[in-house]
């Protein structure tokens, strides 16, 4: 991660062919593509990759996590638990939707407690919103069964986690909807771009209309499409596509990649005591887009992760102090800044924000380290890399 550093001849190739056809929309042009169709390849990728019935692309990770929620029926004044650790997108999207977001506390997964899941359900809680951060999962099956009883929709935010899996079940495809980033430091990346996934043929139905103004795509005739309902512009295009469709055909090979560094990585720091690595539920597999780690407490974490940067370990963030990332600098949500009218109703929800408190959380993202995997990297730079970081890890217990 991120698949920009492996681009090459299979992404120009692609690009090439969009070009030379000079079609860079995604529908219509039928007889001037030669066969070219990236976006409707880059979809049968996808659903062949994740195991799905259906996926539709989109225009960003934060269209695909609006989409999923529009799809499914998320609206005025339900509301959506999500994770404290996640990016701003996961509230912007419910927020979008006119709903609440409602954020609880992480465990050592972080992502997902599903004690705090539980505990926060109300009778406004329309949809639980697992967030697989760095690469990994919370317990699905604990949320799928919370799920099941409260009569609730699982949507999974896969954007940082492609190429991971649950129980054998490639992440995002275990939910309801699944949502995907391809942003330009995503695993595979379009640049910008992103994709709903699903096996609910009325989500996906609604997904295709929905993107693309409420068109229903019927017949060859794009000006006499009929429009079932309104919709937004959330469209990928051939370009975006076809960098994405040379990527998604390599994912595999880049998740072995991804692997093989942070096994070296993981190796090296465990001969530490006093790092604790990340819970991964039992049945699932990470990513490996992220290694991510414990140390003893927070002054420990803020030491070795300015060493990190002094010594030229890049790439590795300690989110504590995070404004993208955690709840704790999120103040323009805790204060509902916002260029857009908002319900009273909305307002009203995000009051709990101003006095809430997140403790268990705070205790572990506030030794966490996330260091991101390159796929570009050496054996030998990987090797080097270890050494710096477990000299110093070793220096700030000392």
């Amino acid at each position: 991660m991120p698949g920009f550093e492996l681009f090459g001849s299979a992404e120009r190739k692609e690009v090439q062919d969009v070009l030379d056809s000079g079609v860079l929309m995604r529908y219509g042009f039928d007889g001037m593509r030669n066969g070219h169709w990236k976006a409707k390849a880059l979809e049968a990728e996808l659903q062949e990759k994740l195991q799905v019935k259906h996926a539709q692309l989109v225009s960003s990770g934060t269209a695909a996590v609006s989409v999923a929620l529009a799809v499914a029926g998320v609206g005025v004044g339900d509301e959506v638990i999500m994770p404290t650790f996640t990016f701003v997108a996961s509230f912007e999207a419910i927020m979008m939707m006119g709903a609440i977001p409602v954020l609880v506390d992480i465990d050592d997964t972080l992502t997902l407690d599903p004690i705090a899941v539980e505990a926060a359900i109300t009778s406004k809680t329309k949809a639980i919103m697992p967030v697989h951060m760095c690469g990994s999962m919370a317990d699905l099956n604990a949320l799928q069964a919370i799920c099941k009883k409260h009569n609730l929709l699982l949507i999974e935010d896969a954007c940082q986690a492609i190429g991971g899996s649950y129980n054998g079940k490639p992440l995002g495809s275990i939910g309801d909807v699944g949502c995907f980033s391809f942003d330009f430091v995503k695993t595979i990346t379009c640049g910008e771009g992103g994709a709903v996934i699903t096996n609910n043929e009325t989500y996906f139905k609604n997904a295709d209309h929905f993107t693309d103004h409420g068109h229903d795509h019927e017949g060859m005739d794009r000006g006499a499409e009929t429009h079932p309902f309104l919709g937004y512009n959330f469209r990928i295009s051939e370009l975006q596509a076809a960098v994405g469709l040379a990527q998604a055909r390599r994912l595999y090979d880049f998740v072995a990649i991804q692997k093989k560094h942070y096994g070296i990585l993981r190796d090296v720091l465990s001969t530490i005591p006093e790092v604790v690595f990340r819970t991964v539920p039992e049945g699932g597999e990470e990513s490996y887009g992220f290694l991510n780690f414990f140390l003893p407490d927070l002054e420990i974490a803020r030491t070795v992760s300015k060493t990190f940067k002094e010594t030229g370990v890049d790439a590795c963030f300690h989110y504590f102090d995070n404004n993208w990332h955690y709840i704790r600098k999120w103040d323009h949500l805790k204060d509902v800044k916002t260029l857009y009218p908002i319900s009273s109703e909305v307002k009203k929800g995000l009051e709990y924000l101003q006095t809430k408190t997140f403790e268990q959380s705070d205790q572990y993202i506030a030794r966490n380290i996330s260091c991101l995997i390159k796929l570009s990297w050496t054996e030998e730079a990987v090797k080097a890399r270890a050494e710096k970081m477990k000299n110093a890890i070793l220096d700030a217990l000392k």
